[in-house]
């Protein structure tokens, strides 16, 4: 993303507080799942309709009426709210129309996260989207069902709403579906693994990757994820996948930062140390 695109989503950010700051205090964590959700749906109409978000996009032509074409075409379709962060962010001039769509995506991630916040769900969140990102990378079938490009968007949505109803939080089930739905050239469990980093980093915390050799109890849990905090000087997530290929020991991904203290690891190092 080019710097003009990153003043934009500044200002579009700095949009998006506001019309959740113009709430009552009991409203917001409503109003930020609407956004979310509407943001989310705009982005969808978009994505269908090349000339509108043309023309949304459409540098040649003032902020000014860009913003009135959104009023007209989403007036009394979204929310106040989710109108004002529209307008806010096509008013703005992008590098491209891609960073647009991009943004409105990333903002509706962003204010869905804010209503997990509230309901005290950020935590339960980021796990299940980790969980989730896990269990399809170990089901070849079910990511390519959802990676599949002859299949309509909505298809892979529904496909995956019916198999989270009911198992996670609304707002993981929202991140997700929508997510699936919108695949570019990145795999399903590498998507749900944004999620979950998204989540993460909504309460500034750093994400820890381990791969085990044997599931670890709470207590080597808890040992783990207080060694990482005190080594990054801020708070780690921890997530933890069984690889009994591993033979023994783990191995801890945080960032492009890898700690290998698997049995596999040490042997690969003495078999290049006898070459």
């Amino acid at each position: 993303m080019y710097a003009a695109s990153r003043e934009a989503l500044t200002q579009t950010r700095a949009a998006l507080s506001s019309a959740l700051g113009s709430v009552s205090a009991g409203a917001a964590t409503a109003a930020a799942a609407q956004i979310g959700a509407e943001l989310f749906s705009v982005v969808e109409i978009l994505d269908e309709q090349r000339t509108l978000r043309s023309a949304l996009s459409d540098t040649s032509t003032t902020g000014s009426v860009r913003e009135g074409l959104a009023e007209r075409v989403f007036g009394g379709k979204v929310s106040a709210e989710t109108l004002a962060v529209l307008k806010a962010a096509v008013g703005q001039d992008w590098s491209a129309t891609s960073d647009l769509l991009n943004s409105l995506v990333l903002l509706g991630r962003e204010s869905l996260l804010k209503a997990a916040a509230d309901q005290g769900q950020l935590d339960a969140v980021e796990d299940e989207l980790f969980r989730l990102g896990r269990i399809v990378a170990g089901d070849p079938k079910l990511e390519q069902s959802l990676s599949d490009r002859s299949v309509p968007a909505k298809g892979k949505r529904d496909l995956l709403s019916k198999l989270l109803y009911g198992k996670v939080t609304a707002v993981s089930e929202a991140l997700a579906t929508q997510a699936v739905g919108r695949l570019k050239n990145s795999a399903p469990a590498d998507a749900f693994d944004t999620l979950s980093n998204l989540a993460a980093a909504q309460r500034k915390a750093v994400v820890a990757k381990v791969r085990s050799a044997a599931p670890l109890s709470s207590e080597q849990s808890d040992r783990l994820t207080a060694t990482l905090t005190r080594t990054y000087g801020k708070p780690v997530t921890v997530h933890v996948e069984v690889d009994p290929e591993l033979l023994s020991g783990l191995v801890v991904r945080v960032g492009d930062e890898v700690i290998d203290g698997s049995g596999a690891g040490r042997l690969a190092a003495l078999r290049k140390s006898l070459k």
